[in-house]
């Protein structure tokens, strides 16, 4: 029998009816002589809510109580998922990532995996049962509850898809797939039905919303093929995996943004080394992930430097860079939270010239100001003012001609 490890948003089983819907889902899967592992995230907007809840008490609230908050939001739609399996006449245990023998490092709200124990898991397949775990959640060494971030439920998926050797890790979430950019801004966005896991890798970092990087980081290094799909009907979706065909034949596969941006800038910075490592060695010890990085031409022994953190690490950055700044004598601090990053990725980027101006004549022609740019093989990102976002990706993914009636998407 073939073990297949599903994961559902919280899209997925947001009211009864749609918990339903996937009960009967998973259980026509099963029947096909399949074992089945069931990841599910909170229902709806139900982390949203808790966050709110907390914050409501304490503007800043200790990150091992919000660890201990936020899992409760798994373990309602594990319970009511196994509940409704149950009822539709088929065995389903439900089970925390504690239980599942997750065990993470000790960074609350951002924990990483270090290892698990598929014992408990492999007893309940032995009794013919279906596993109902919850995604985003594990435990440390000493049994406090840690979450793994943003998309953690994703992660959950991937590492047990890894660790159980299952056929394959399907992820339904409510899009059909990966397209060539957010079918909500860009109505005749293209669905892609393969791409590899580098440009997935690419997409997921630089905001594209249907899967995290942290579980392609893992799907790419164990090799774990992952079918995104939409849970609402039975389509095709998105196969990611580590080779696809033709794939530099298509310079652009698709356009991301993200508007989770601040971008900070430490004014007349003395110009010497050790500088740069200071401020950034000040950031990486806070656990503050630092995205796109320019620093100014020295004129008269002093620069700027100026770098993108998200939204929700502002303020634990202002406090570190507030110290740092006093340390090496800098003069000013500021941040603007009113830009996004908008980006294009492509493999096929590698063997053609031209690219990035392409790109920036997109941006031109629409009147719309780079603020900062940064490239790798596959991907050209530019940080612009945030109300510009929308306007800017319906512009790059035209110039590119990534719509619908443009040609095939990679395959």
């Amino acid at each position: 029998m073939a073990l297949i490890v599903q994961k559902y948003g919280g899209t997925s089983v947001d009211g009864p009816e749609r918990i339903k819907r996937v009960a009967r889902r998973i259980i026509e899967t099963k029947r096909k002589g399949n074992r089945m592992v069931i990841v599910v995230s909170a229902p709806g907007d139900t982390t949203d809510r808790l966050i709110e809840i907390a914050r409501q008490i304490t503007h800043s609230p200790s990150e091992r109580e919000m660890d201990m908050l936020l899992s409760t939001g798994e373990q309602m739609s594990i319970a009511i998922l196994a509940m409704a399996i149950n009822a539709l006449g088929e065995k389903a245990v439900s089970l925390t990532g504690g239980q599942v023998g997750i065990v993470t490092d000790e960074t609350f709200t951002k924990a990483k995996i270090k290892k698990i124990d598929t014992r408990k898991i492999e007893k309940e397949l032995s009794k013919d049962r279906i596993v109902i775990v919850a995604g985003f959640q594990g435990v440390t060494a000493n049994r406090d509850i840690t979450t793994l971030g943003r998309g953690g439920s994703d992660l959950t998926a991937v590492a047990l898809a890894s660790v159980l050797r299952a056929k394959r890790c399907e992820v339904y979430t409510d899009v059909a797939g990966v397209y060539t950019a957010d079918p909500r801004i860009v109505p005749d966005a293209r669905k892609i039905d393969r791409i590899s896991y580098e440009e997935m890798l690419e997409l997921a970092s630089l905001g594209a919303q249907v899967m995290v990087p942290r579980s392609i980081e893992v799907a790419k290094k164990f090799d774990v093929d992952i079918h995104v799909r939409s849970s609402f009907n039975d389509e095709e979706g998105t196969v990611i995996t580590s080779e696809v065909s033709r794939m530099e034949e298509v310079v652009v596969s698709g356009v991301a943004y993200d508007k989770d941006q601040v971008k900070l800038s430490i004014t007349d910075v003395p110009d010497r080394p050790g500088i740069a490592a200071k401020i950034f060695g000040a950031l990486g010890a806070g656990n503050v992930n630092v995205d796109m990085i320019i620093q100014s031409s020295a004129e008269g022994g002093i620069n700027d430097i100026s770098f993108t953190v998200t939204r929700g690490d502002l303020k634990k950055t202002l406090d570190i860079m507030d110290k740092v700044k006093r340390e090496i004598g800098a003069k000013g601090l500021v941040y603007d939270d009113g830009v996004g990053k908008v980006s294009i990725i492509g493999v096929g980027m590698r063997s053609h010239s031209g690219v990035a101006s392409k790109m920036f004549s997109a941006l031109a022609e629409e009147n719309i100001n780079i603020e900062m740019i940064s490239t790798s093989e596959i991907k050209i990102s530019c940080v612009i003012k945030e109300k510009d976002i929308e306007k800017a990706v319906k512009a790059i993914h035209r110039k590119f001609g990534l719509a619908k009636t443009a040609g095939k998407g990679v395959k």
